[in-house]
């Protein structure tokens, strides 16, 4: 009877030993095949940076490329001022708006619009005026309430700030709202004088500066974009009647 007993004690034992095996054995495996999702999903997750950040890269180096005038890059975020220019010069076309339009955007011999020799001066090669490069001065006038519209000038003042001295919360609130600092064209509180505009064009927005397809733009872009205005040459724009163009350079 002793061993009968002792007998079913070993072969419960040696039970329980053989489900503790598969319950560590499964538990193992459990853990292996978490280890490996994570290990996945980081290495994707990483993949996907990696991606990103080469995609930085590549316009960072296409922005310097065809950036069309000198850069100061002292004390300025290198890679953020090459983001910048693509965004402006590859992406957006700024310089199309900000400066004083088709008759001087191109050099003489740059113009894509022209024909080529010998009709035509264009050299086959797309050059940008330097000499008026971002510096404002379009004019978009008659605008309803008023005779000229300027657009303005995005080259850095002698305070080596953007757009004429902005500050970047400043230029972020403006591609954000559209606020216009200036204040150059209040809504008309009597009859339209040819410097304000009527209701229901709210005079506090800018606008013909196209700032609700740019609101929705990442902060880092827009912080890019500022940072290359502030690389670029300053330009003193001059336009009578529109002195806030003029940047005192030196």
């Amino acid at each position: 009877m002793f061993r009968i007993q002792e007998l079913s004690r070993i072969s419960a034992a040696k039970g329980r030993m053989r489900s503790l095996v598969q319950i560590l054995a499964a538990s193992a495996g459990l853990s292996a095949l978490i280890l490996a999702g994570l290990w996945s999903r980081t290495s994707h997750v990483r993949a996907e940076h990696e991606d990103e950040h080469d995609g930085d890269r590549s316009k960072i180096q296409i922005g310097f490329s065809i950036a069309p005038v000198p850069l100061d890059l002292k004390g300025k975020n290198k890679e953020l001022v090459g983001l910048g220019s693509y965004i402006v010069n590859a992406v957006s076309e700024c310089n199309g708006c900000h400066s004083q339009g088709p008759q001087n955007e191109f050099t003489p011999t740059g113009n894509p619009y022209l024909l080529r020799p010998p009709k035509g001066p264009y050299s086959g090669m797309k050059q940008l005026n330097p000499a008026t490069y971002l510096g404002g001065g379009r004019d978009f006038g008659p605008f309803p309430g008023l005779q000229h519209l300027y657009s303005r000038n995005l080259t850095p003042d002698k305070t080596g700030k953007a757009a004429g001295g902005l500050t970047f919360h400043q230029f972020l609130t403006i591609i954000r709202t559209g606020k216009d600092y200036d204040h150059l064209h209040p809504t008309c509180t009597g009859a339209p004088n040819g410097a304000c505009v009527p209701a229901p064009f709210n005079g506090n927005l800018l606008q013909v500066m196209p700032w609700t397809a740019y609101q929705d733009m990442t902060e880092h872009d827009i912080r890019a974009i500022y940072e290359y205005l502030s690389a670029i040459p300053c330009i003193d724009t001059v336009v009578a009647g529109a002195d806030y163009l003029r940047n005192d350079c030196q």
